[in-house]
């Protein structure tokens, strides 16, 4: 499946301990393309282990994570407004 993932982290104390912590674990399985944002496609049993791992810092009472799941990243019509930064592409 093609996940986008977003997360928001108050800013508090021990805030920069979870954002630190849930930017590392995204990044162990998703390519990050802006500050919070991340996107790529993994199996139904990756995807697992990632909501698991970020299951130990998201404090829910205080911090956000929303998962956009697709079939596939052709079923996603990406546009861009202003920098063209993809760093998901393949091509150089």
């Amino acid at each position: 499946m093609y996940l986008i993932l977003v997360y928001d982290i108050i800013s508090d104390e021990g805030g920069s301990w979870v954002s630190r912590n849930v930017f590392k674990t995204c990044k162990k399985y998703l390519t990050n393309i802006q500050k919070s944002t991340f996107e790529g496609e993994l199996r139904e049993s990756e995807y697992m282990k990632l909501k698991m791992e970020l299951d130990k810092y998201i404090r829910k009472d205080k911090d956000s994570l929303l998962v956009f799941k697709s079939r596939n990243e052709r079923w996603l019509d990406k546009e861009y407004l202003g920098l063209v930064d993809d760093k998901t592409s393949n091509f150089f």
